[in-house]
């Protein structure tokens, strides 16, 4: 820290950056003076570097914004993030009254005309290719954060991006806090066919509430299990609805009170007259400009495409389905509470195989070891256990070296729990960067979160098979972070890639969790030690593309509702008018009237896939094609974890990360362009 600082804020952890964040320090307290002051000097860095006579260098300017800007970005990120992992009303309280006051700076930043000047005026040819690229990305920003708008357009610019950090933080906090509000006190025998690990996970809850029998919650490791095992078709009915109306009108009771309805309608109003400021005719115009994609026509082209040949397997799953339905369940008329519990039987039926007969290979302790060292063979690391102060005891950190030399360091957050935001996500703590103030390298870390079943009775976490998919998916995207060589932070991992290829490293990753000889280091019984046998496994891999037809449908379904809605917009505003549009273009299973989800639907409401949901299904061509590399050295080396491919894949993918365009990393790496072929045959429609 500099000798300038304020003596009363020495003490303030958001402030001290000479190592990792002191996470189990920062109270809510620190949170307003800290921020204030990062921002003071930030706003005076930006005023010293859009004086006239300070030179249009990188790296002069590099020295002394983007250092005071970076320290921002870190101490910011560290308060948004214990917002989202341990949530409490002071934190929230202190958080929100900061985030005007940083997205006004973010925003006056991004559209100060004088500092694009000097962007403009920055010789290009004295720079490396990673700070050209940076540069180019940066000029790009600058166009899309208005900086050259003018006069009252450029004030009305700025009001609307407070607002829609106001509106996707209040979003996501109603999606939370509809979530965490809900509970159902059931009886032993409502929960009839539910697993016992999950029995004994709501027994406790009720415990821990001083009730007897059952507490059921939305949170995912209790709902999916109850959806799909419990016998009471009434239970599940209560308990789907209950789930399909959050935070949305058609909620019972006082959980209206969460609704989102206002909240999204004025969201997508604001994003479209942002779109029209900035000269496009739509916000899913504006959301392409630093994507892979070239317009929304040829977003909606892909989209159809997949649903044209997903359709013929999506109907013969549902035929199926009703078939089973009928002559195994009686159920001639089943709802859309039945379809989880009725596809569960059928797998069963057919392939003798459920993921809970699974779970006990799957404790959490064995498949992150089996995972290390996946990632150390191929990408010729060492992954240790390392010590870092932490906002949760069940977070664990480590590092990742080469030849001795550090190379990054992640946290792993793993556990559902109150205060904590519902999915799984990775997201950096600092980036890789050659510091102009130091000229040392800073070495990036990264947060994986996820929301997995706590351990009970003394026995470690047991993961679902998708569970170990997850896993290894939010570890795809936290190696794209943490192993770039790229010293420029505005490119370096996962900064500055194309949104629609973010998705490739991790989607890349989990294809490993279907191999035979990666899971048998996966897996140890949590009793008996033994590995996952063989013949289960034939059972999974012949369940592979169980509904697969179905889960794509759904995909395209999102992702063509997202691209339709910041495109067209809602009828007359009526988003569930247009959902219906685009359920019944592509859906073969429709839900009740009363279901709402756009209202909890926060990967585009509050997470950054705006008109880019479509970005998992783009990324996934490039995913699959990626690892059919390696399927083709293990045709000829009897394995996938082939160290040459690694390398290859790790020097020409992740190493780069955004210091060129993701389709040169992509071919650098295959040798030519993507081929949708792979896809389809992981999808089993080859």
């Amino acid at each position: 820290m500099n000798d300038r600082i304020d003596p009363a804020l020495l003490d303030n952890p958001l402030l001290d950056f000479d190592g990792l964040p002191r996470f189990d320090a920062v109270q809510p307290a620190h949170i307003e003076p800290a921020i204030d002051a990062l921002l003071q000097r930030a706003n005076a860095a930006l005023q010293q570097v859009t004086a006239p006579d300070f030179p249009a260098d990188w790296n002069a300017l590099a020295a002394v914004l983007d250092v005071a800007t970076e320290r921002l970005g870190r101490a910011w990120g560290v308060v948004s993030h214990l917002n989202a992992v341990a949530d409490t009303p002071a934190l929230r309280a202190a958080y929100n009254a900061m985030l005007p006051r940083v997205t006004d700076f973010w925003t006056r930043l991004g559209a100060d005309e004088r500092l694009y000047a000097k962007y403009k005026a920055i010789d290009a040819t004295r720079l490396n290719a990673a700070q050209r690229r940076a540069r180019d990305n940066a000029l790009r920003d600058f166009v899309l954060g208005g900086a050259e708008l003018q006069g009252e357009a450029k004030a009305r610019f700025a009001a609307i991006q407070e607002r829609l950090a106001e509106l996707t933080q209040k979003f996501s906090e109603n999606v939370l806090d509809a979530t965490d509000a809900y509970h159902d006190d059931v009886t032993d025998a409502e929960l009839a066919g539910v697993p016992e690990d999950v029995r004994a996970a709501t027994r406790k809850a009720a415990q821990d509430a001083g009730h007897d029998g059952h507490r059921l919650s939305l949170k995912l490791p209790v709902y999916l299990p109850v959806m799909q095992f419990a016998h009471d078709r009434a239970l599940r009915e209560r308990l789907y609805r209950a789930y399909g109306t959050r935070a949305s009108d058609q909620a019972e009771g006082d959980a209206t009170r969460f609704d989102n309805s206002a909240i999204l309608r004025e969201i997508l109003a604001l994003r479209a007259e942002e779109a029209r400021l900035l000269g496009y005719p739509s916000f899913a115009h504006v959301s392409l400009v630093p994507k892979m994609a070239e317009s929304p026509e040829q977003v909606l082209g892909f989209l159809r495409d997949l649903a044209r040949r997903a359709r013929p397997y999506a109907e013969r799953d549902v035929a199926d389905m009703r078939a089973f339905a009928r002559d195994a369940l009686g159920l001639d008329d089943p709802q859309p509470w039945d379809w989880p519990y009725i596809a569960e039987r059928l797998r069963q039926a057919r392939y003798a195989y459920s993921e809970q007969e699974v779970k006990p290979y799957f404790p959490l302790p064995r498949v992150l070891h089996g995972l290390f060292r996946i990632i150390e063979t191929l990408f010729e690391v060492r992954i240790r256990p390392d010590h870092a102060p932490v906002w949760h005891p069940s977070v664990s950190f480590y590092r990742i070296e080469r030849d001795g030399r550090l190379i990054g360091q992640f946290y792993l957050d793993p556990s559902a729990r109150a205060g904590k935001r519902g999915g799984a996500w990775m997201d950096d703590v600092r980036g890789r960067w050659r510091r102009p103030d130091t000229a040392d390298v800073q070495t990036p870390v990264a947060h994986l979160v996820c929301n997995f079943a706590e351990g009970v009775d003394g026995k470690p976490a047991l993961l679902t098979h998708d569970d170990v998919i997850t896993l290894f998916h939010e570890c795809g995207h936290g190696l794209h972070h943490l192993l770039t060589q790229v010293d420029e932070h505005d490119v370096a991992g996962i900064s500055g890639v194309e949104w629609d290829a973010v998705e490739l490293p991790s989607q890349f990753m989990e294809n490993f969790c279907w191999e035979w000889s990666v899971l048998q280091g996966l897996t140890a019984h949590v009793d008996t030690g033994e590995p996952l046998p063989r013949a289960l496994f034939d059972k999974m891999q012949a369940a592979r593309h169980f509904q697969s037809g179905l889960q794509l449908l759904r995909q395209v379904e999102y992702a063509l509702f997202d691209m339709r809605l910041h495109l067209e917009g809602a009828p007359n505003g009526d988003v569930m008018a247009l959902l219906q549009q685009v359920r019944d273009e592509v859906a073969v299973l429709q839900p009740p009237a009363w279901h709402r989800m756009p209202h909890s639907f926060s990967h585009i409401f509050a997470g950054g896939y705006a008109a880019g949901y479509y970005s998992y299904l783009w990324a996934e061509v490039l995913s699959a094609d990626a690892y059919a590399a390696f399927e083709e050295a293990a045709a000829q080396r009897g394995t996938p974890l082939d160290v040459e491919v690694g390398r290859r894949y790790r020097q020409q993918i992740l190493e780069v990360g955004g210091s060129r365009p993701a389709l040169a990393s992509f071919r650098a790496f295959r040798g030519r362009d993507p081929q949708i072929d792979a896809l389809l045959r992981h999808q089993g429609m080859a």
